[in-house]
């Protein structure tokens, strides 16, 4: 099965890269480029890419409002979006993941931890494990835009005691076989916990589950030190 991506960044040099480096992989190929936000809306709405590889700093619309829109359209829900961001953009990259994308890797990135995460994402999970998207989450997440509410508690009802447990604990970053270790269980069972979570609360993947975390108030945010 072949990973079909769609590059959006308004940097037409670092395109040519991604794409020279993708279609460089039996398992991957970039089927579209966009170089901003409204044109990659239409490009997945006439391709249907598995991934949006997607800059959120792009004249006009940006990948921001670009991802909103991607992953409000439910014919489009079997695209994922990856946000391409720097650290300077934090802020947007948990609008981001609020919108519905399924993680962020820098531009900075090695060629390896890029073809990495779009195998990741494209495989239903999210890249949310490392200790830096841990503390993004915890500065971020917690604070609603402007016009949102956070989710009610009762969302949670129908989740099994063990579901809450295994939730919680991917919202603190934590990988399958972290969680795994933690309540003496194989990966596979907490693969499972995660999966009928996301089902019951209608998450997109593992990102939305970790949003719907916090949200509810099943995670609390730490502030961070200083």
């Amino acid at each position: 099965m072949t990973i079909r991506v769609l590059l959006a960044d308004d940097q037409a040099l670092l395109r040519a890269t991604f794409r020279i480096l993708i279609d460089s992989c039996a398992d991957m190929e970039v089927v579209a480029e966009a170089s901003d936000g409204a044109e990659a809306v239409e490009l997945t709405r006439a391709h249907r890419p598995d991934i949006v590889l997607m800059d959120i700093r792009m004249p006009g619309t940006d990948g921001l409002a670009a991802t909103a829109a991607l992953c409000a359209d439910p014919e489009l829900s079997a695209t994922r979006v990856l946000i391409l961001t720097t650290f300077e953009t934090e802020d947007y990259v948990a609008e981001a993941l609020r919108a519905g994308a399924s993680g962020f890797l820098g531009k900075d990135v090695t060629a390896d931890t890029l073809l990495t995460g779009l195998r990741t994402v494209a495989s239903g999970e999210s890249l949310l494990s490392p200790a830096a998207t841990r503390s993004l989450i915890t500065r971020f997440l917690l604070a609603p835009a402007p016009g949102t509410h956070l989710a009610p508690p009762e969302r949670l009802a129908d989740l099994t005691v063990r579901e809450r447990e295994v939730m919680a604990l991917a919202a603190d970053g934590r990988s399958n076989s972290e969680i795994a270790e933690d309540l003496t269980v194989s990966p596979l069972t907490v693969r499972t916990h995660i999966h009928r979570a996301m089902t019951k609360l209608g998450a997109r993947d593992r990102a939305q589950l970790v949003v719907i975390a916090y949200q509810t108030g099943l995670v609390r945010a730490t502030p961070p030190a200083g």
